[in-house]
Protein backbone atom coordinates (compact mmCIF):
# COMPACT_ATOMS: atom_id res chain seq x y z
CA UNK A 1 0.00 0.00 0.00
CA UNK A 2 1.25 3.64 -0.52
CA UNK A 3 1.42 5.75 2.85
CA UNK A 4 3.67 8.74 3.76
CA UNK A 5 6.09 7.98 6.55
CA UNK A 6 8.41 10.22 8.97
CA UNK A 7 11.77 9.46 7.43
CA UNK A 8 13.53 11.32 10.03
CA UNK A 9 12.95 14.18 12.74
CA UNK A 10 12.11 17.26 11.36
CA UNK A 11 9.97 19.79 9.80
CA UNK A 12 7.00 19.04 7.25
CA UNK A 13 9.72 17.77 4.50
CA UNK A 14 10.41 14.71 6.36
CA UNK A 15 7.06 13.49 5.67
CA UNK A 16 7.43 11.10 2.33
CA UNK A 17 5.65 8.59 0.36
CA UNK A 18 6.85 5.25 0.21
CA UNK A 19 5.23 1.43 0.01
CA UNK A 20 4.51 -0.41 3.12
CA UNK A 21 2.73 -3.58 4.05
CA UNK A 22 -1.16 -4.13 3.85
CA UNK A 23 -2.20 -4.20 7.96
CA UNK A 24 -4.12 -7.71 8.80
CA UNK A 25 -7.02 -7.56 11.52
CA UNK A 26 -5.50 -9.00 14.98
CA UNK A 27 -8.40 -10.30 17.54
CA UNK A 28 -10.74 -7.27 18.08
CA UNK A 29 -9.69 -5.65 15.21
CA UNK A 30 -10.71 -4.07 11.60
CA UNK A 31 -9.16 -3.20 8.43
CA UNK A 32 -10.11 0.03 6.91
CA UNK A 33 -9.31 1.08 3.54
CA UNK A 34 -9.13 4.63 4.28
CA UNK A 35 -10.55 7.69 1.84
CA UNK A 36 -9.85 10.11 4.08
CA UNK A 37 -7.42 10.79 7.18
CA UNK A 38 -7.79 13.86 9.54
CA UNK A 39 -4.55 16.18 10.26
CA UNK A 40 -4.01 17.12 14.08
CA UNK A 41 -1.45 18.75 16.13
CA UNK A 42 -0.12 15.60 17.65
CA UNK A 43 1.16 14.20 13.96
CA UNK A 44 2.95 17.41 13.95
CA UNK A 45 4.61 16.38 17.48
CA UNK A 46 5.65 12.83 16.22
CA UNK A 47 6.86 14.19 13.14
CA UNK A 48 8.93 16.49 14.85
CA UNK A 49 10.24 13.79 17.31
CA UNK A 50 8.46 15.10 20.55
CA UNK A 51 5.58 12.94 20.55
CA UNK A 52 6.38 9.00 20.18
CA UNK A 53 3.81 6.42 19.30
CA UNK A 54 2.76 3.71 21.64
CA UNK A 55 5.30 0.76 21.36
CA UNK A 56 2.68 -1.41 20.11
CA UNK A 57 1.04 1.33 17.13
CA UNK A 58 2.04 2.10 13.48
CA UNK A 59 4.80 4.53 13.09
CA UNK A 60 2.99 5.87 10.70
CA UNK A 61 1.26 9.32 11.37
CA UNK A 62 -2.81 9.41 11.48
CA UNK A 63 -5.05 9.24 14.43
CA UNK A 64 -8.37 9.14 12.58
CA UNK A 65 -9.66 7.96 9.29
CA UNK A 66 -12.48 6.95 7.68
CA UNK A 67 -13.53 4.36 4.91
CA UNK A 68 -15.00 0.98 4.49
CA UNK A 69 -14.10 -1.81 6.80
CA UNK A 70 -12.35 -4.68 4.39
CA UNK A 71 -11.08 -7.06 7.11
CA UNK A 72 -12.49 -8.16 10.53
CA UNK A 73 -10.55 -9.93 13.30
CA UNK A 74 -11.70 -12.83 15.68
CA UNK A 75 -14.00 -11.74 18.09
CA UNK A 76 -15.23 -8.83 16.22
CA UNK A 77 -19.21 -8.29 16.14
CA UNK A 78 -19.89 -4.95 16.45
CA UNK A 79 -19.40 -4.31 12.48
CA UNK A 80 -19.65 -5.96 9.38
CA UNK A 81 -17.28 -6.39 6.45
CA UNK A 82 -18.52 -2.82 3.86
CA UNK A 83 -19.45 -0.76 6.75
CA UNK A 84 -18.35 2.61 6.21
CA UNK A 85 -17.34 3.91 9.46
CA UNK A 86 -15.04 6.43 11.10
CA UNK A 87 -12.06 5.59 13.88
CA UNK A 88 -10.34 6.60 16.02
CA UNK A 89 -6.77 5.03 15.33
CA UNK A 90 -3.63 4.33 17.43
CA UNK A 91 -1.31 5.08 14.35
CA UNK A 92 -1.18 4.77 10.51
CA UNK A 93 -3.81 6.78 9.11
CA UNK A 94 -1.78 8.04 6.66
CA UNK A 95 -2.01 5.12 4.61
CA UNK A 96 -4.64 3.58 1.75
CA UNK A 97 -5.26 1.01 4.80
CA UNK A 98 -5.26 1.27 8.38
CA UNK A 99 -5.79 -1.35 11.25
CA UNK A 100 -8.00 -0.46 14.67
CA UNK A 101 -9.91 -1.44 17.39
CA UNK A 102 -13.21 -2.18 15.79
CA UNK A 103 -14.59 -0.94 19.17
CA UNK A 104 -13.08 2.49 18.71
CA UNK A 105 -15.08 2.62 15.07
CA UNK A 106 -18.15 4.79 14.76
CA UNK A 107 -20.78 5.48 11.78
CA UNK A 108 -20.97 7.75 9.59
CA UNK A 109 -23.30 10.00 11.07
CA UNK A 110 -26.36 10.52 8.50
CA UNK A 111 -25.98 13.18 6.41
CA UNK A 112 -22.22 13.56 6.66
CA UNK A 113 -19.83 12.67 3.86
CA UNK A 114 -16.95 10.59 4.48
CA UNK A 115 -14.32 13.58 4.04
CA UNK A 116 -16.11 15.21 7.01
CA UNK A 117 -16.41 12.27 9.28
CA UNK A 118 -12.73 11.53 8.92
CA UNK A 119 -12.77 15.06 10.92
CA UNK A 120 -14.48 13.66 13.74
CA UNK A 121 -12.70 10.92 16.25
CA UNK A 122 -9.39 12.68 17.29
CA UNK A 123 -11.41 16.14 18.35
CA UNK A 124 -14.44 14.52 19.84
CA UNK A 125 -12.86 11.79 21.59
CA UNK A 126 -10.63 13.89 22.73
CA UNK A 127 -13.16 17.16 23.93
CA UNK A 128 -15.96 14.53 25.12
CA UNK A 129 -13.46 13.01 27.48
CA UNK A 130 -12.47 15.81 28.31
CA UNK A 131 -14.44 18.59 28.58
CA UNK A 132 -17.73 16.69 30.07
CA UNK A 133 -16.25 13.25 31.19
CA UNK A 134 -13.45 14.49 33.31
CA UNK A 135 -14.31 18.39 33.36
CA UNK A 136 -18.04 17.91 34.29
CA UNK A 137 -19.53 20.76 32.28
CA UNK A 138 -22.60 22.11 33.01
CA UNK A 139 -25.79 23.48 31.57
CA UNK A 140 -25.07 27.34 32.39
CA UNK A 141 -21.66 27.15 33.54
CA UNK A 142 -19.34 29.85 31.72
CA UNK A 143 -16.83 27.76 29.17
CA UNK A 144 -14.12 29.23 28.26
CA UNK A 145 -11.60 27.31 25.80
CA UNK A 146 -8.15 28.73 24.17
CA UNK A 147 -7.84 28.42 20.22
CA UNK A 148 -11.18 28.46 19.65
CA UNK A 149 -10.71 28.38 15.44
CA UNK A 150 -8.31 24.99 15.84
CA UNK A 151 -10.26 21.41 15.05
CA UNK A 152 -10.43 21.35 18.75
CA UNK A 153 -11.93 24.55 19.61
CA UNK A 154 -14.32 24.30 16.85
CA UNK A 155 -15.52 21.07 18.40
CA UNK A 156 -15.85 22.59 21.82
CA UNK A 157 -17.43 25.58 21.21
CA UNK A 158 -20.34 23.54 19.40
CA UNK A 159 -20.35 20.85 21.64
CA UNK A 160 -20.56 23.04 25.15
CA UNK A 161 -23.39 25.45 23.05
CA UNK A 162 -25.08 22.15 22.26
CA UNK A 163 -25.53 21.00 26.11
CA UNK A 164 -26.25 24.35 27.64
CA UNK A 165 -23.24 25.78 28.80
CA UNK A 166 -22.72 29.80 28.12
CA UNK A 167 -19.58 29.48 25.79
CA UNK A 168 -16.46 32.14 25.11
CA UNK A 169 -13.19 31.67 23.58
CA UNK A 170 -9.97 33.33 22.26
CA UNK A 171 -8.73 33.30 18.67
CA UNK A 172 -5.91 35.20 17.26
CA UNK A 173 -8.11 37.51 14.38
CA UNK A 174 -11.13 39.13 14.00
CA UNK A 175 -11.93 36.72 11.14
CA UNK A 176 -11.80 33.46 13.30
CA UNK A 177 -13.43 35.13 16.45
CA UNK A 178 -16.25 35.74 13.80
CA UNK A 179 -16.09 32.04 13.25
CA UNK A 180 -16.21 31.18 16.92
CA UNK A 181 -19.11 33.04 17.27
CA UNK A 182 -20.92 31.54 14.36
CA UNK A 183 -20.64 28.25 16.01
CA UNK A 184 -22.14 29.11 19.46
CA UNK A 185 -19.85 31.36 21.55
CA UNK A 186 -21.19 34.06 23.18
CA UNK A 187 -18.27 36.34 22.93
CA UNK A 188 -14.81 35.60 21.29
CA UNK A 189 -11.87 37.61 22.62
CA UNK A 190 -9.25 38.51 19.94
CA UNK A 191 -5.98 37.56 22.53
CA UNK A 192 -3.98 40.44 20.08
CA UNK A 193 -6.31 43.02 21.16
CA UNK A 194 -8.02 42.01 24.57
CA UNK A 195 -6.68 40.22 27.81
CA UNK A 196 -8.73 36.99 27.85
CA UNK A 197 -7.99 37.61 31.89
CA UNK A 198 -9.96 40.43 32.06
CA UNK A 199 -13.06 39.69 30.48
CA UNK A 200 -13.57 36.49 32.17
CA UNK A 201 -12.96 37.90 35.53
CA UNK A 202 -15.74 40.61 34.74
CA UNK A 203 -17.95 38.00 33.58
CA UNK A 204 -17.25 36.36 37.25
CA UNK A 205 -14.68 34.44 36.09
CA UNK A 206 -15.06 30.40 34.24
CA UNK A 207 -15.86 27.64 35.58
CA UNK A 208 -13.77 25.56 33.34
CA UNK A 209 -11.23 25.98 31.39
CA UNK A 210 -10.36 24.18 28.13
CA UNK A 211 -6.09 25.16 27.45
CA UNK A 212 -4.22 23.77 24.97
CA UNK A 213 -1.76 26.67 25.42
CA UNK A 214 0.41 25.88 28.74
CA UNK A 215 3.48 28.02 29.64
CA UNK A 216 2.57 31.71 30.44
CA UNK A 217 -0.87 30.80 29.79
CA UNK A 218 -0.93 28.18 32.87
CA UNK A 219 -1.04 31.20 35.56
CA UNK A 220 -3.88 33.27 33.49
CA UNK A 221 -5.96 30.25 33.12
CA UNK A 222 -5.56 30.43 37.16
CA UNK A 223 -6.30 34.14 37.34
CA UNK A 224 -9.27 33.67 35.09
CA UNK A 225 -11.08 31.01 37.19
CA UNK A 226 -14.23 31.49 39.19
CA UNK A 227 -13.89 30.11 42.48
CA UNK A 228 -14.21 25.86 42.18
CA UNK A 229 -13.27 26.29 38.46
CA UNK A 230 -11.97 23.46 36.79
CA UNK A 231 -8.58 24.09 34.60
CA UNK A 232 -8.49 20.90 32.43
CA UNK A 233 -4.98 21.06 30.24
CA UNK A 234 -4.97 18.99 26.92
CA UNK A 235 -1.76 19.98 25.14
CA UNK A 236 1.41 22.77 25.71
CA UNK A 237 1.94 24.34 22.41
CA UNK A 238 4.31 27.00 24.80
CA UNK A 239 5.76 24.71 26.59
CA UNK A 240 4.93 22.00 29.41
CA UNK A 241 6.31 23.90 32.33
CA UNK A 242 5.33 27.04 34.58
CA UNK A 243 5.28 28.67 37.84
CA UNK A 244 1.86 28.58 39.98
CA UNK A 245 0.91 30.46 43.11
CA UNK A 246 -0.58 27.66 45.05
CA UNK A 247 -2.24 29.49 46.93
CA UNK A 248 -4.63 30.82 44.78
CA UNK A 249 -5.55 26.75 43.72
CA UNK A 250 -5.64 26.34 47.87
CA UNK A 251 -8.09 29.50 48.82
CA UNK A 252 -10.57 29.14 45.56
CA UNK A 253 -10.70 25.60 45.68
CA UNK A 254 -9.56 25.56 41.99
CA UNK A 255 -9.07 22.37 40.40
CA UNK A 256 -5.95 21.48 37.12
CA UNK A 257 -6.41 18.12 35.44
CA UNK A 258 -5.92 16.98 32.29
CA UNK A 259 -5.25 14.28 29.87
CA UNK A 260 -4.14 12.78 26.70
CA UNK A 261 -5.89 10.42 24.60
CA UNK A 262 -3.58 8.17 22.74
CA UNK A 263 -1.95 6.88 25.64
CA UNK A 264 -4.92 5.52 27.34
CA UNK A 265 -6.05 1.81 27.05
CA UNK A 266 -8.21 0.75 24.41
CA UNK A 267 -11.10 0.00 26.86
CA UNK A 268 -10.74 3.23 27.89
CA UNK A 269 -10.97 4.91 24.33
CA UNK A 270 -14.16 2.17 23.63
CA UNK A 271 -16.19 4.11 26.75
CA UNK A 272 -15.65 6.99 25.25
CA UNK A 273 -17.02 5.70 21.86
CA UNK A 274 -19.92 4.18 23.70
CA UNK A 275 -20.96 7.34 24.95
CA UNK A 276 -20.05 9.35 21.76
CA UNK A 277 -22.36 6.97 20.04
CA UNK A 278 -25.58 7.37 22.54
CA UNK A 279 -25.10 11.44 23.49
CA UNK A 280 -23.46 13.06 20.07
CA UNK A 281 -23.54 11.31 17.51
CA UNK A 282 -27.22 12.10 17.33
CA UNK A 283 -26.67 15.88 17.07
CA UNK A 284 -24.40 15.36 14.55
CA UNK A 285 -26.93 13.55 12.40
CA UNK A 286 -29.28 16.32 12.68
CA UNK A 287 -27.25 18.86 12.28
CA UNK A 288 -27.55 20.43 15.26
CA UNK A 289 -23.08 20.13 15.26
CA UNK A 290 -20.75 19.43 12.51
CA UNK A 291 -17.38 19.44 11.96
CA UNK A 292 -15.79 22.54 10.30
CA UNK A 293 -14.04 21.98 7.45
CA UNK A 294 -10.62 23.95 6.75
CA UNK A 295 -9.04 22.24 3.35
CA UNK A 296 -8.41 19.03 1.82
CA UNK A 297 -4.55 18.27 0.41
CA UNK A 298 -3.92 14.69 -1.42
CA UNK A 299 -2.20 12.23 0.95
CA UNK A 300 1.40 12.66 -1.13
CA UNK A 301 0.72 16.15 -0.21
CA UNK A 302 1.31 15.42 3.58
CA UNK A 303 3.61 18.24 4.28
CA UNK A 304 2.06 21.10 2.62
CA UNK A 305 -0.83 20.20 5.14
CA UNK A 306 1.28 20.08 8.04
CA UNK A 307 3.00 23.68 6.61
CA UNK A 308 -0.77 24.63 6.69
CA UNK A 309 -1.77 23.53 10.19
CA UNK A 310 1.87 25.21 11.42
CA UNK A 311 1.27 29.08 10.10
CA UNK A 312 -2.40 28.62 12.19
CA UNK A 313 -3.93 30.31 9.43
CA UNK A 314 -6.41 27.37 9.16
CA UNK A 315 -9.97 27.52 10.53
CA UNK A 316 -11.15 24.13 11.53
CA UNK A 317 -10.04 20.30 10.10
CA UNK A 318 -7.29 19.58 7.85
CA UNK A 319 -7.72 16.47 6.00
CA UNK A 320 -5.91 14.30 3.10
CA UNK A 321 -7.81 12.65 0.84
CA UNK A 322 -6.40 9.13 0.08
CA UNK A 323 -8.72 7.07 -2.13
Amino acid sequence: MKAVEITTAGGPDVLQLTDRPTPTAKHGEVVIKVAYAGVNRPDALQRAGLYSPPATASDLPGLEASGEIVEIGAGVTNVALGDQVCALLPGGGYAEYVATPAAHCLPIPTGLSLKQAACLPETFFTVWSNVFMRGGLHAGERFLVHGGSSGIGTTAIQLAHAFGARVFTTAGSDAKCSACLGLGAEQAINYRDADFVDVMRGMGGADMILDMVGGSYMQRNIKALADDGRLVQIAFLQGPKADLNMMQIMTRRLTITGSTLRPQSDLAKARIADQLRSKVWPLLAAGTIGPVMDQEFALGDAALAHTRMETSTHIGKIVLKVS
